[in-house]
């Protein structure tokens, strides 16, 4: 277990604000020396702390603060749409503008984004993907609301992570700058995630092998993020 995963989830978000100082510090440094150590201590010169603050704070290194930085976008999109005046009221016109928001606060550091997404890319960081993945998707489902725990809790985010997996992969490929042009594909996606509300009854033909495998997934993590 990381040192993000030990201070922060869904239901304690509570973030170290020396570790939170040094990712901020750090992305400007990404685009030219990766996630990489040499980003974190370049961070952490920036942000008037040493070495040694980057050794407490990140003791599995670059993941560590990759992770961190999924979860203060998480606390930030969250925020940024709870001060927002004239929300949606429809579901899933408030995940479409959670994913959004996200996008827009993400854009100034589009590259470093890019380069975190490699590192969790790598094999053996699969389930720390998958943590913040789910991270991600359950601050968006409760933003807009939805905190049951019935049947639908896991299909909901199982759906919603291939909605916005999809969405931020087409954005970091996406070189116009230019986020409407993202809009209009996450709008198609979304048809789907629209749907969800009125199918948690009980379950209506046989579930997707792919899907399946995401609910079992998401509900490895949570109980993990339990325990």
């Amino acid at each position: 277990m990381t040192k993000a995963y030990s201070t922060f989830t869904t239901t304690n978000p509570t973030i170290d604000p020396d570790a939170a100082r040094i990712v901020d510090a750090a992305l400007v440094h990404v685009p030219f020396d990766g996630c990489s150590e040499a980003a974190l201590q370049a961070g952490a010169a920036d942000a008037g702390l040493d070495e040694a603050a980057v050794q407490r704070l990140f003791p599995s290194g670059p993941l560590d603060a990759v992770i961190l930085h999924s979860a203060m976008a998480d606390q930030a999109m969250v925020e940024a749409f709870d001060e927002m005046e004239g929300r949606p009221d429809r579901v899933h016109l408030m995940i479409r503008e959670l994913i959004l928001i996200r996008l827009r606060q993400s854009a100034t550091h589009k590259e470093a984004v890019r380069r975190g997404l490699t590192l969790l890319a790598v094999p053996q960081n699969a389930l720390a993907s998958a943590r913040a993945l789910y991270s991600t998707v359950d601050a968006m489902w409760r933003a807009a609301g939805q905190r049951d725990t019935d049947f639908s809790f896991y299909t909901k985010r199982a759906t919603l992570a291939a909605v916005y997996s999809a969405t931020l992969l087409a954005w970091i490929a996406d070189t116009s700058g230019d986020l409407a042009n993202i809009e209009g594909f996450l709008d198609r996606r979304l048809q789907e995630v629209a749907k969800i509300p009125k199918a948690s009854a009980p379950m209506r033909g046989i579930m997707a092998s792919g899907q399946r495998f995401a609910e079992g997934v998401f509900e490895a993590v949570s109980r993990r993020a339990r325990n």
